[in-house]
């Protein structure tokens, strides 16, 4: 099972109160650099879902197309 874009966003939006609410400079850049990981992922899954959006899109239309 995959995970989802609002799992990996939800898990950025945690390590970004973790950051903010770090005492020591390590911790706080150690979430950070979770919290830009997990935004990364965020990204390609939301450009995965795009992309297979508009490939259906252009598939129906090239279809519908082919019918008319």
């Amino acid at each position: 099972m995959s995970a989802t874009s609002s799992f990996y966003l939800a898990r950025a939006a945690q390590c970004g109160l973790e950051a903010e609410a770090a005492d020591l400079v390590n911790v706080r850049e150690r979430c950070l650099r979770a919290k830009a990981a997990w935004q990364a992922m965020a990204d390609r899954v939301l450009k995965s879902e795009t992309d297979r959006q508009q490939q259906m899109a252009d598939k129906a239309a090239l279809q519908e197309r082919s019918l008319g």
